[in-house]
């Protein structure tokens, strides 16, 4: 493994025997090669650490202790990442295809490196279907401003470089990626958008989506943290009509 890789990426994990094969094949399977790949385990008592052992790769490292949240499982990861990026690819997520590592690999080898590396995410369901269209889209120019209409990123398909990133705010238990991505858009002086394709396959039907309502709390209040609460209000009467628009189509 190098010394320092060019990316690390941080699967965090409790009882997912059912899902952290496919996580594992979609890294091992990448043509890229420099990456350090952690699974972060809380201490699962289902086969999932078994699975994870199993498979050879020296650039994978293991852990597993009692966490408090799959933020605090993602925090650990963050310090023991030696990577210049970090990419979070929690179990059942994927990358999109086998030169997704190569694509950021050629957008992060610039002497200008961006702050953020990011692209587009397809949700698929556990049978790699996809079910339904990601409703809010990468944009291709990314600014700190354009995350005050939501998650337009989806956060395995945000990259960052790991020196301007913190850790999560473990006083958002459904959102803390928003507002962590938010404080990395603060510190990143460019950002580049991958649009040769998606970098991520997102499977359906995690934390967030699981506890859609909370975490829309959390994004308010987040929202209004960083871009004030008048303007987080009328924003949220043209999401409303989004919404319906959405749903009668």
């Amino acid at each position: 493994m190098p010394a320092s890789p060019l990316f690390t990426i941080i699967t965090a994990t409790f009882n997912a025997a059912d899902t952290i094969a496919r996580t594992i094949e979609s890294v091992d399977s990448q043509l890229c090669r420099d990456y350090e790949h952690l699974i972060i385990d809380g201490a699962s008592s289902d086969n999932t650490l078994a699975i994870a052992e199993a498979t050879v790769n020296p650039l994978r490292k293991i852990y597993s202790e009692p966490d408090k949240g799959l933020y605090d499982a993602m925090n650990k990861g963050i310090s023991k990442a030696v990577g210049k990026y970090l990419i979070f690819l929690n179990a059942g997520d994927k990358f999109h295809s086998t030169q997704t590592l190569q694509l950021l690999a050629e957008a992060a080898g610039s002497e200008n490196a961006p702050g953020i590396i990011y692209g587009q995410t397809i949700i698929v369901d556990d049978r790699g279907r996809n079910p339904r269209p990601r409703h809010l889209q990468a944009p291709r120019e990314l600014t700190l401003g354009a995350f005050a209409d939501g998650m337009l990123v989806c956060h395995q398909s945000f990259v960052a470089l790991r020196k301007i990133t913190g850790f999560y705010n473990l006083r958002y238990r459904f959102s803390a990626d928003y507002e962590w991505c938010i404080r990395c858009l603060q510190h990143s002086r460019r950002n580049v958008f991958i649009d040769h394709e998606p970098l991520t396959d997102y499977l359906d039907g995690g934390l967030t989506t699981r506890n859609r309502w909370r975490s829309l709390r959390e994004r308010f209040a987040i929202m209004c943290t960083y871009y004030g609460t008048f303007a987080t209000i009328l924003r949220h009467f043209r999401f409303a009509a989004r919404a319906v628009k959405r749903k009668s189509l």
